[in-house]
């Protein structure tokens, strides 16, 4: 399972001279096994993802945490949806009160985008998910609600010899009085049990967060926490505040490590960065 990452900042774009390390754009992560093209998250670096994603692919899976701008305002940037030779699917989470394809069609639709959904050469197809598992070709995916402002799915992929999970906007400290003692109580637990790589949310600093409880995001130190709880082998911290250069990022890094002191591998998502899982194809 190769992981390539096309965009680790959160909440909003911010290219420029200070962010060149970690990078600027939005959520997005490909992930390729086999002839399977799985894309987690829409943000603005699907554009890029688009322009050099392999000719080798056509179809190609979508498959969003959340509806919130920074995970969506690439969609319609993402040039296969405009090549009639490749189908693309979108996968997101279910809601109680209007259809996936509704709330996909309001991002799709003046003024926010001037290209409607039905006017696209082949309409994506929609799929809604839950706590739910499934397959896409050889890779077993699980789903589970998390802690987050809105309807938000975190996943777990499992290729057979490795597992990958993506927590991009988590508050696992929200719902769990013992947080970080207590896993049956703790948010996103199952779907990062044992991975050997995942992916979360660290916008914050400890002293941060204090102010910001409920926003839907992490502490580095909590996202330090929860990898710790859950048993994983290498932690990515991911979905960087906008406001923090990659000369801050490394200070808050640098500081959360000293206080934590892991005993596993931690790292800072830089967009560039690949990961090959398990030594496949």
């Amino acid at each position: 399972m190769k992981i390539k990452i096309w965009g680790c900042r959160g909440s909003l774009p911010s290219p420029g001279p200070e962010n060149m390390v970690y990078g600027g754009n939005t959520s997005c992560i490909q992930v390729v096994h086999k002839d399977t093209c799985i894309v987690l998250d829409g943000g603005s670096g699907i554009q890029r993802l688009g322009k050099y994603l392999e000719p080798e692919f056509s179809e190609v899976h979508i498959l969003l945490t959340h509806l919130h701008i920074d995970h969506t305002m690439g969609l319609g940037f993402f040039q296969p949806l405009y090549d009639p030779k490749v189908n693309v699917h979108f996968w997101g989470p279910s809601s109680t009160f209007e259809p996936l394809v509704q709330r996909l069609r309001r991002y799709f639709s003046p003024p926010l985008f001037p290209v409607r959904m039905d006017e696209l050469p082949t309409h994506p197809v929609i799929h809604e998910l839950n706590n739910m598992e499934f397959s896409i070709g050889d890779i077993k995916i699980t789903t589970s609600y998390i802690c987050h402002p809105g309807p938000t799915l975190g996943y777990r992929l499992d290729d057979g010899e490795s597992v990958f999970t993506y927590l991009p906007d988590h508050e696992p400290e929200l719902g769990s009085s013992s947080f970080p003692y207590d896993p049956e109580w703790t948010s996103g637990y199952d779907l990062a049990r044992n991975a050997d790589l995942l992916f979360h949310d660290g916008e914050y600093t400890a002293e941060e967060y204090k102010s910001r409880i409920g926003w839907g995001h992490s502490s580095i130190e909590a996202a330090i926490d929860f990898g710790k709880l859950c048993g994983v082998n290498k932690l990515g911290i991911f979905h960087h505040d906008p406001l923090n250069s990659d000369e801050k990022l490394e200070e808050l890094f640098n500081n959360s490590m000293q206080a934590k002191k892991p005993q596993f591998n931690v790292e800072l998502c830089r967009e560039g960065a690949e990961y090959n899982l398990g030594g496949g194809e």
